[in-house]
């Protein structure tokens, strides 16, 4: 596990210690369609019991309001990109649909409340409906250009400190470039080590598939046709919280968490629960942790050392 200093990047100048920190107003931002091939909300069967898979969605929401992180943020939207015209979302959502209904499953019980609220209330629909067109295809720069502004033009409605991006399945543009509104206020909590210098690296959205393949002695060289080519073994995977830059899963780590054991026996469900509890979870809430005690830092005076 490894924390990065980020208080200077992240503190308030005009603060000190006895100006009381106001609470972050907090983002979650994801796709559907991902939670959905997790089976967030339902139970599976894994070897030695049937788990409930818990969304991080569901997991923050217990911690906002069961722990002192509700006293650092704010829960004020959760945004998903997933579009109702599209057929592949249709059928990737078939089982939940795209809002809360009683007579499907959904994501966590629709009775799930947070500080005070219901949950599904901040849900905020702004489909990334742009994904229909042709990559190379003019409507699609057009489309993303579309949906970037209507993000970000939600965030300042929401007024936003800091968006928490889970299992989003678009890369966002505009938003993240030095010199925006948005950079370094949005974040990625991603199931897999992130960093380049690791063994354990598994970007991407097939990092917890790529650790299942690690696990059996295998590397994807070709995500189309599932080729795979003899590799060493390697039984531990984890999660990393991270700044969003304009690539894939490559900003800067706030923080980190190998703790995960892989059984090669396990499903890749299981695989994912384990990862969840054992990891990801944690790393979470540190990250979170983190920016809170950076914003709350006191300025440094000159020639002050930060330890």
């Amino acid at each position: 596990m490894r924390h990065f200093n980020i208080t200077s990047t992240l503190t308030n100048n005009k603060h000190d210690l006895r100006t009381p920190v106001a609470k972050k107003k907090l983002v979650y931002m994801w796709s559907l369609r991902n939670a959905a091939a997790d089976r967030a909300g339902r139970f599976i069967g894994c070897r030695a019991a049937v788990r409930y898979m818990m969304s991080p969605l569901e997991y923050l929401a217990a911690q906002l309001n069961q722990t002192r992180l509700g006293d650092k943020f704010t829960l004020v939207g959760v945004i998903h990109d997933d579009d109702a015209e599209s057929p592949r979302d249709r059928t990737r959502l078939a089982d939940y649909g795209f809002a809360p209904n009683q007579a499907r499953h959904w994501f966590f019980p629709l009775d799930t409340m947070v500080q005070g609220g219901r949950l599904s209330d901040l849900m905020v629909s702004l489909p990334s409906s742009y994904r229909q067109y042709a990559m190379d295809a003019p409507e699609r720069v057009a489309g993303k250009h579309v949906f970037e502004q209507s993000v970000r033009n939600k965030l300042l409605e929401l007024n936003a400190d800091l968006v928490l991006l889970d299992g989003l399945l678009v890369i966002l543009d505009k938003l993240v470039r030095p010199g925006s509104l948005f950079y370094r206020r949005i974040v990625n909590i991603h199931p897999g080590i992130t960093r380049s210098d690791s063994p354990y690296e598994h970007r991407g959205a097939h990092a917890t598939l790529d650790a299942f393949y690690a696990a059996r002695g295998q590397k994807v060289i070709d995500w189309q046709t599932m080729q795979t080519c003899p590799a060493a073994a390697l039984f531990k995977t984890g999660a990393s919280f991270h700044y969003v830059d304009n690539g894939i899963d490559s900003g800067e780590v706030i923080t980190d968490v190998l703790n995960t054991d892989i059984d090669p026996q396990d499903s890749l469900l299981e695989l994912r629960w384990n990862n969840f509890h054992d990891s990801l979870f944690p790393a979470l809430i540190q990250g979170l942790e983190i920016i809170a005690r950076a914003n709350s830092a006191p300025a440094q005076l000159p020639g002050q050392i930060t330890k």
